[in-house]
């Protein structure tokens, strides 16, 4: 059992990398000869998320597996419009899942992904680059959410630990507060390690991995705003506030 499973996602991850080469330089090159410039965000960004979505289920179907979330919160994530998503990262997937749940959402990237021949194309259609002028990125970012796009962005940067300190970049809560965008927070976790920092693919256990995703309270800059509390201060008490919630369950 454990040798079949590595070989589905191992098979996985081929049909994975296949798809993006088509996607990124067939699929987006010929469609953008066709497609108005305001248009190609909005087009590949939905083409991204139907794509996604429909590699979580392979992933289901194929018993790797199981995306445990309430019909109430998968409700929400749908219809969640112009906010600024945060969530721990437990697994390499998780970008996946969440994207191919959440409609309309953009993710922040690498700049070297850009440098990326078989990414490239898609990098530039339906997500944000993390260049080093994080006021560029700022004002991008600003001006998809102002278009009703999402942006999610894991603020601990990398891969999470189980049993290490969370550690969080400013990035997101810096984000949200320039474009005063709402903070919907998400909690990951899974009921053993799949795809984790320092595990190899082919590590993929005997059973399917049960995904377990937590929509905690939207956090609202407005509701924190104090007259003596600076955007310094402002920004650390965010950021505690963020860590609190994507590290835990039902936060309140």
């Amino acid at each position: 059992m454990k040798y079949w499973r590595s070989f589905v996602v191992l098979f996985l991850f081929c049909f994975f990398g296949v798809g993006s080469l088509i996607l990124g330089l067939i699929y987006i090159p010929l469609t953008g000869l066709f497609i108005k410039p305001e248009k190609r965000r909005p087009f590949y960004c939905n083409v991204v998320h139907n794509l996604w979505a429909f590699f979580t289920n392979l992933m289901q179907v194929t018993g790797s597996i199981n995306l445990n979330i309430d019909k109430d919160t998968e409700t929400s994530l749908k219809n969640t419009k112009g906010s600024v998503i945060v969530a721990n990262h437990p697994s390499f997937i998780d970008i996946v899942l969440l994207i191919g749940l959440i409609p309309n959402s953009l993710c922040v990237v690498k700049k070297e992904v850009k440098k990326n021949p078989v990414m490239s194309n898609i990098v530039k259609s339906a997500y944000l680059i993390n260049d080093e002028d994080n006021e560029l990125l700022k004002q991008e970012a600003t001006k998809a959410l102002n278009h009703g796009f999402n942006v999610i962005i894991f603020p601990t940067g990398t891969r999470t630990v189980e049993g290490e300190d969370m550690k969080l970049h400013k990035g997101a809560v810096s984000l949200a507060m320039y474009a005063n965008a709402p903070i919907v927070p998400i909690h990951i976790s899974c009921d053993y390690k799949f795809l984790a920092k320092h595990q190899k693919i082919l590590d993929a256990g005997t059973k399917p991995v049960n995904y377990y995703l937590t929509l905690n309270e939207t956090i609202n800059i407005d509701e924190y705003r104090e007259p003596n509390l600076d955007d310094t201060k402002l920004r650390r008490r965010l950021n505690a506030i963020v860590k609190d919630r994507i590290k835990n369950i039902d936060v309140i």
